[in-house]
């Protein structure tokens, strides 16, 4: 806590995140966050992913699938070390200082698989899935004697849900395009995803001008 500091947040292969591959691409660490507007208040909300997970068949970013994209005959895949199916992981903390207890809490972590689920991966049977979520609020809930604490209403949390997919997705593509092509212990090789292409691939299908 004492290194913190504002301004832009070191991304891709940094971290837990540098040995990471994502979708058969060089994956990492990710960041993103939403200011979220309920009608009690507004409050921001923070996703940190360390992206392990996802095969390049399954992967779709925008809705386009991407397995004949950055399929063998435009881009073969190069990495001389090639993750087994069903042997990912991927970690998401989520922190926020919207006042959500316990179980509010864990009803915003059931969110985080939509997020990811949106980018194509589907949660193999052997992948480490990790979810956390916080609360900053209720500094003194803890105090000695008889405390008193805030509370959102559940009528109206779901903007933190919305904002928890789109966060999770987004920090997911954060640290697959932050992350750079990397070679490791006995040479083994990981590529990055291919930006330009990428672009290329958004403009085709309208997603982007």
């Amino acid at each position: 806590l004492n290194n913190a500091h504002a301004g832009a947040i070191a991304e891709g292969n940094v971290g837990g995140g540098t040995g990471m591959i994502c979708h058969d691409f060089k994956g990492g660490t990710g960041t993103a966050s939403r200011i979220v507007s309920t009608e009690a208040s507004e409050f921001t909300l923070g996703v940190l992913v360390q992206a392990n997970h996802g095969m390049r068949d399954t992967f779709q970013i925008c809705g386009i699938p991407l397995k004949d994209e950055f399929g063998p005959e435009t881009m073969p895949v190069i990495n001389t070390f090639a993750p087994k199916p069903g042997t990912g992981s991927i970690i998401v903390i989520l922190a926020t200082d919207a006042p959500l207890l316990p179980w509010q809490l864990s009803k915003l972590t059931k969110r985080v698989p939509i997020g990811i689920g949106l980018l194509g991966a589907y949660g193999d049977n052997g992948s480490g899935d990790i979810f956390l979520a916080f609360s900053t609020a209720n500094e003194n809930a803890y105090s000695l004697g008889i405390s008193k604490i805030d509370m959102l209403s559940d009528e109206i949390i779901d903007p933190l849900y919305i904002a928890t997919v789109e966060a999770v997705e987004e920090a997911v593509l954060n640290a697959l395009c932050a992350a750079e092509t990397m070679e490791g212990r006995d040479h083994n090789l990981v590529q990055a995803l291919p930006q330009d292409q990428l672009l290329a691939i958004l403009k085709k299908y309208g997603k982007i001008k």
